[in-house]
């Protein structure tokens, strides 16, 4: 015989089990938000997300005579603003005639002219722009003319392209509620649609799906007016300049949140109509005539009837459902690709398969998380284990696609393991990773609490509201204030009481799960958020290799010392950008015997593939910067494919800059320079 069941009681110096589990749920979720802080607070500010892979004139390198332009070339397509591109001399004073534009229409590279009559010295070049896949980058270098000189702009000063600490906040702010408010609006209308259509009547229901709605509408107003400022790191007072708004719509992110807008007010559509069709329950069948109790096929005919009239009164609002679902689809998928189109997907290796892809990670996301919160007000409501089963499948179905669609852009977006810990992207996909683990491991609790909530007959089904009886005589307000206020006491007490009939002890341990569960989806959202702001491991490496280089090309190279009576050969590489054979290689200049007075010069080009090769035009000349002597052309006589002769006259010791001038086409033309030492 079972004893009867006793209330437990704690024993002394021991706390309540009640108490001790909310204990361990607030230290989970307190050491989830210290690790998180822990290893975000030594993240740095996103960095750019495309590389600089060339300019001209080259960085940190002297030319014998001022160019007319400076160009850079980047490893992806690039949007350029008035003040895109800036070149100062050596006092910081303006030197470029403004408005750069893409050199020969080349989406890839940025130019600005410069104004003639520029003296010798050292030269800044300061950049901004916007990446492929919607992030600002920016950096500075510098170049000389005739010869280096001190220089009063620091280049370190201008390396960065970070925005105003407060819009950088609020713009990432606003991103991350962006996020939530899609997984919220989508992930409530699909759970509604699914799992639980009579979710539709309820105003706890209702309320989620408006709080998504708006706040993805308000967030998207928020990022279009940031926008502007965040790129151009300005203050936030920028951001009612329309003038910027303008801007921001003609590039791909803006395009992308101006499309959001647009399915937002379609969205609205969608809303009124899940609420107004689904809102309405089914007209009940018409009741049959009851049969004789002997005649049992008259009984089988009446029951096959009912069947039938009830699944005639469910059809509209199954139809209804259906097409609220196709709607929900066609929602979801472009809503998704308002992101996708525009973030690390939409450039790099494989996009084709990237943007399907993510949309579907987007979109398993919603479905999760926005899920969960439908989930805490269902249970609150009292939902039956059918609705949470139904759930527990789409979740199932979600994580599946979830970590499939994320290994995949791990690995995409990584490219080598040494960037899972060297990379502030992988360590962010590590920290992502970590609480989905948690994620996972709390929703493994959850599924024993369903568990014992399908065990319990009692508890599994449905739980009505309870309809709150309207005292006699309260039909209408009483005239006695004291009466009055009893009613409406009474009332709220009994509205009260059966808004928590649905809480009973399994449905609120399943509830609590699941809260800890949305609690650690809040973080994950926050780390998403800050995946998209930073470079993808691939292009962090590009952007190391490319600034170690610089680095190792800080000092220019030392001139090589020659000795009166012998032979000195110089190569200087080349690459004119163009697309023909002889766009690439290298120059060898050979002087003979490189002292002063007249000296044999012999010019040869090869390609890549080190044989000699032809172009349209080449022209070689010898600059002394010191004296402000030259430059001094020489005459060049052919001598063979890739090869010319000819004399120089350099009548000076001292440090020379030799200048080959190199056209491999009617618009591809570079000019590559080396120093050297006579005397």
């Amino acid at each position: 015989m079972e004893k009867a069941a006793h209330p437990r009681t704690a024993r002394p110096g021991t706390a309540h089990p009640r108490t001790a589990r909310r204990r361990r749920a607030a230290g989970l979720i307190g050491m989830l938000g210290a690790l998180l802080a822990l290893m975000l607070a030594g993240a740095g500010p996103a960095s750019a997300h495309a590389t600089l892979d060339s300019t001209d004139p080259a960085q940190n390198s002297v030319v014998a005579t001022a160019p007319q332009a400076v160009t850079l070339t980047f490893s992806e397509t690039v949007s350029l603003s008035g003040d895109s591109v800036r070149v100062l001399d050596p006092a910081g004073k303006p030197v470029d005639t403004g408005n750069p534009a893409h050199a020969d229409g080349k989406g890839d590279t940025a130019r600005v002219g410069l104004n003639s009559g520029l003296a010798n010295g050292t030269y800044t070049v300061a950049w901004r722009a916007v990446s492929e896949d919607s992030h600002p980058v920016g950096g500075a270098f510098t170049f000389s003319i005739g010869a280096p000189s001190d220089t009063s702009v620091s280049t370190t000063a201008l390396q960065g392209a970070e925005a105003d600490g407060l819009v950088a906040a609020l713009y990432g702010t606003g991103r991350t509620v962006a996020y939530a408010a899609f997984a919220l609006l989508a992930g409530v209308a699909a759970f509604v649609l699914v799992c639980w259509p009579a979710g539709a009547t309820r105003r706890p229901v209702q309320r989620l799906l408006m709080t998504g709605w708006t706040a993805l509408l308000a967030s998207t107003v928020a990022v279009l007016m940031l926008r502007g400022p965040y790129e151009r790191g300005t203050g936030v007072g920028q951001a009612l300049d329309l003038s910027l708004v303008r801007t921001t719509l003609d590039e791909r992110i803006g395009t992308a949140l101006a499309a959001r807008l647009l399915l937002l007010a379609a969205a609205g559509i969608f809303l009124s109509l899940l609420v107004g069709q689904l809102g309405q329950p089914p007209k009940p069948a018409t009741p049959a005539a009851a049969a004789p109790a002997e005649d049992e096929d008259a009984d089988a005919e009446a029951a096959e009837l009912r069947a039938l009239e009830q699944r005639a009164a469910e059809r509209p609002q199954r139809e209804a459902r259906l097409g609220l679902g196709v709607a929900w689809l066609v929602l979801a998928v472009a809503l998704s690709a308002t992101w996708v189109g525009a973030d690390h997907a939409s450039v790099g290796i494989q996009v084709w398969l990237a943007l399907p892809l993510g949309i579907l990670h987007l979109i398993a996301m919603a479905l999760w998380l926005g899920g969960l919160a439908s989930l805490l007000v269902a249970l609150r409501e009292g939902v039956g284990a059918e609705v949470v089963d139904r759930f527990s499948k789409i979740a199932f179905g979600s994580v599946a696609v979830l970590a499939a669609t994320g290994i995949y852009q791990s690995w995409r977006g990584l490219g080598s393991w040494g960037a899972l810990t060297g990379t502030e992207y992988g360590k962010l996909l590590l920290v992502k990773s970590g609480c989905v683990v948690v994620m996972l491991g709390v929703a493994w609790i959850s599924r024993s609490w369903l568990a014992r909530l399908r065990s319990a007959p009692a508890e599994a089904a449905e739980v009505e509201r309870a309809e709150v009886p309207e005292p006699v005589g309260a039909a209408a307000r009483s005239e006695d204030p004291v009466r009055q206020a009893q009613l409406d006491r009474q009332r709220a007490a009994t509205a009260s009481a059966g808004r928590e009939r649905g809480l009973t002890p399994t449905r609120a341990g399943l509830r609590r799960s699941v809260l800890v569960e949305a609690l650690v989806a809040v973080a994950v959202l926050v780390v998403t958020t800050m995946l998209t702001n930073s470079p993808p491991g691939r292009v962090a490496g590009e952007i190391k290799a490319a600034g170690t280089t610089a680095g190792a090309g800080s000092t220019a190279p030392a001139a090589p010392q020659t000795q009166p009576g012998r032979t000195v050969e110089l190569k200087l590489p080349y690459d004119t950008k163009g697309r023909t054979p002889n766009a690439k290689g290298t120059a060898t200049v050979t002087l003979d015997p490189a002292g002063t007075g007249p000296n044999e010069v012999k010019l040869a080009l090869d390609g890549t593939n080190g044989k000699p090769v032809d172009v349209p035009e080449v022209q070689l000349a010898f600059t002394l910067p010191d004296r402000d002597l030259g430059p001094l052309p020489v005459a060049l006589t052919p001598a063979g494919t890739g090869r010319w002769s000819g004399t120089a006259q350099l009548p000076l010791a001292g440090t020379w800059v030799v200048s080959v001038q190199i056209r491999s086409s009617d618009i591809d033309q570079t000019t590559p320079t080396q120093q050297f030492k006579i005397g």
